[in-house]
């Protein structure tokens, strides 16, 4: 008991201690020990990686998972060191209630069988989101918090004894520095007059007194220095591994892109393969609002207007006879293959560029498309205009 009773005053004096030569320095009363200017670029250098480094994660985490209850759910499985529930993704979760929804409205209705082609692309979209999250989360995000969570704290803890060391250090000076001018003025000139012999034996006394202060305080200062320098060693190298943190964490953001770049691919994919289901069911005659409007529309015109030719037959379009306009056309990129149904249309090959301009009275979905000495009809879905 008595020992902890000493130690405990004894941490009491040295925070003291602390206390007075910190608010002295902030008071310009007291000297304080720089750091050399390589050391301070290290220091302000590691302040700006944690700084950054934990803006990027927090950031990553909302991109990653915008939901906020969904991300303090997993901090807290995080840290209580289980397994959190799998949780599906928006993507799965609205692929699944388009598939549901198809089947209860009908397969066989254009609406419910599109639905359930739709949903099961989404689901396709969702599942590869699951696979970048959780690539993600492995290899960028775990990285960064294991940063912040680790180097970082050991690297601050270290900073921490460092500044106390220094602290001590400098009050050691000041104790040395003050012992020295109570040394000196006890050693001036005693009063050697007969009526007061007393005067030189207490100068004396103080004199050596003083000298005797004044070796303690400079070996505390040895002491003091000793540990600093040792400190201040530790600390440098830990601030110089940053440089191995920056290899480190250029390593993931490599990985994170990626990535992302998979990740966007396969949706890109995905979108592809529905668009052309999509569209071999409208070349297939499936029908759909679009036509059943047109079909309409065409209907609605044949009955207003009398001793006119067939809507078949006004609407016949002979290829040799168009004429590419003046102005007007433009470049595209063939998306993928298509085959042509008769002989006003042109066969397409993925990757080829043409030339497609329109026709007054033609379909909006089709351009005409000219290849050489080649053309005919091409469906707008499998292109992409270029500007």
């Amino acid at each position: 008991m008595d020992f902890n009773v000493k130690k405990l005053a004894s941490g009491a004096g040295l925070f003291f201690t602390r206390a007075v030569q910190f608010t002295e320095e902030k008071l310009g009363q007291a000297e304080k020990t720089e750091l050399d200017a390589h050391f301070e670029n290290l220091m302000s250098r590691a302040d700006c990686t944690k700084l950054w480094t934990e803006k990027i994660f927090r950031q990553t985490e909302v991109l990653l998972q915008p939901n906020p209850s969904a991300r303090i759910e997993e901090f807290l499985y995080e840290k209580l060191d289980m397994k959190a529930p799998s949780r599906a993704t928006n993507g799965e979760l609205l692929g699944q209630y388009m598939q549901d929804a198809g089947k209860e409205l009908g397969a066989g209705t254009p609406y419910g069988n599109t639905l359930m082609i739709v949903g099961e692309c989404e689901s396709r979209l969702g599942a590869a989101e699951r696979e970048f999250l959780q690539t993600s989360a492995i290899s960028f995000l775990a990285p960064l918090r294991n940063f912040l969570e680790g180097d970082w704290r050991t690297i601050s803890k270290e900073r921490r004894l460092l500044e106390n060391l220094r602290l001590d250090l400098d009050a050691c000076k000041a104790r040395v520095k003050k012992a020295k001018a109570a040394e000196a003025k006890a050693a001036a000139a005693p009063d050697f007059q007969d009526t007061r012999p007393r005067n030189y034996v207490l100068s004396a006394s103080a004199s050596a007194l003083w000298t005797e202060e004044v070796e303690k305080a400079e070996h505390e200062l040895r002491v003091a220095q000793t540990e600093f320098d040792r400190q201040a060693e530790v600390t440098r190298l830990l601030l110089e591994g940053i440089s191995s943190t920056h290899v480190n964490h250029l390593r993931c953001l490599h990985e994170f892109v990626e990535a992302q770049a998979a990740f966007y691919k396969h949706c890109h994919h995905h979108m592809q393969e529905l668009q052309k289901e999509l569209s071999s069911k409208l070349n297939l005659g499936f029908p759909n609002a679009f036509t059943l409007n047109a079909a309409n529309a065409a209907v609605s015109t044949a009955s207003a207007s009398e001793g006119a030719g067939s809507p078949t037959e006004a609407d016949t379009l002979k290829i040799e006879e168009v004429q590419a306009p003046a102005t007007g056309t433009r470049k595209a990129k063939v998306l993928y293959d298509y085959d042509a149904a008769d002989s006003s249309e042109l066969s397409l090959l993925a990757d080829e560029l043409i030339t497609v301009y329109t026709v007054p009275g033609m379909d909006s979905d089709w351009l005409i498309g000219e290849r050489g000495n080649q053309k005919g009809k091409v469906p707008v879905t499998y292109l992409e205009l270029l500007s």
